[in-house]
């Protein structure tokens, strides 16, 4: 009987989601808060930010499942684990949403802004030394970064998996998309591991995620904004931290490190939008690639296959998925091991 509720939080993080988009999407037009789809000639204006939603579902749906540990296992195991993680989320969507509102046509935050603040957003993590300061390194063995590990590994996690996981952006869907497909890998990742309450809260952001996407995917009626970015990439960086794979999670990241090293190419000025055609397809804006957007539009030329948006997407996600495949085989001893 208890396991078949845990479904209830999981499905409260959806619905929520899922009725308040609309909401949303009508607020943001009467206050303004749309945004230019890049991708499209002569499209009309869309809504922004709608990840606060996402938020406000995740959150809701989490506590429920902390009420039904509280009151029902009679349980508060992990409770200051949790909270802290939620803190640490709650603080970076904050500055995503912030970094929203300034504007990202205006440049948003500056840089140097979004790193301290973000900085400041680990904190929770940090105070309660999460994790474990012990790592096994290739061709060394295991190796104790004590206060090392909480005072600078784990901001350097959570800036750096935060700050960067926007950089893979600028189609319909694709940071939900990406957020759905690496989530959901270490949810399963943390229930082998024997974290299920991790993989539970992971679901929950998943679910939410799922009803977004039913939105913003081609064509979007409601974009993420930073806000989600922020909440997805701090998200997957506190899970990794707690549940102890940081060393998988940064395979799984391997898309948006390469993203990351494709923006420095273009001194992060070049934008990973495509050329939109009349006839609904992209090619490309730039005579080099600055981002992995770019790569789908010209292997799908390649392929002789139309580059529309939707289907640069679907091959991007693919790439995600065929990755953390991979990572799953060349770290399977330590999962399931």
């Amino acid at each position: 009987m208890a396991d078949y509720l845990l479904i209830i939080p999981l499905l409260i993080s959806f619905f929520i989601t899922l009725f308040l988009i609309p909401f949303w999407i009508k607020k943001a037009k009467q206050i303004n808060l749309l945004w230019d789809d890049m991708n499209k000639i002569g499209s009309e204006k869309v809504a922004g930010s709608g990840g606060i939603i996402v938020l406000l579902g995740f959150l809701i749906g989490v506590f429920v499942f902390i009420a039904y540990r509280t009151f029902y296992l009679k349980s508060n195991d992990f409770l200051i684990l949790l909270l802290s993680l939620l803190l640490v989320v709650l603080l970076s969507s904050l500055i995503g949403f912030i970094d929203d509102l300034f504007g990202w046509q205006k440049g948003g935050l500056s840089i140097f802004s979004r790193l301290i603040l973000l900085l400041f957003a680990s904190i929770p993590l940090i105070a309660i030394n999460a994790g474990k300061s012990t790592m096994s390194i290739p061709f060394y063995g295991n190796l104790d970064f004590g206060y090392f590990y909480p005072l600078f590994l784990i901001p350097l996690g959570i800036v750096g998996a935060t700050s960067t996981f926007n950089f893979l952006a600028g189609f319909n869907g694709l940071e939900a998309g990406n957020g759905i497909i690496i989530i959901s890998s270490l949810a399963a990742l943390s229930y082998f591991l024997g974290n299920s309450w991790l993989a539970i809260v992971s679901i929950c952001l998943v679910a939410s995620l799922f009803a977004f996407l039913i939105f913003n995917f081609y064509p979007a009626k409601v974009f993420p904004g930073n806000v989600l970015t922020y909440l997805i990439g701090s998200f997957i960086a506190s899970i990794s931290i707690i549940g102890n794979f940081e060393k998988i999670a940064v395979f799984f990241f391997i898309p948006v490190i390469l993203e990351v090293f494709l923006k420095c190419r273009g001194k992060l000025q070049k934008q990973s939008f495509g050329k939109p055609n009349p006839d609904g397809s992209l090619s490309q804006r730039y005579d080099r690639f600055y981002s992995l957007n770019h790569i789908a539009i010209y292997l799908l030329e390649k392929l002789n296959i139309k580059p529309t948006e939707k289907r640069a997407v679907l091959l991007i996600w693919f790439f995600q998925i065929l990755i953390i495949l991979i990572g799953f085989l060349i770290f399977k001893q330590g999962i399931f091991g």
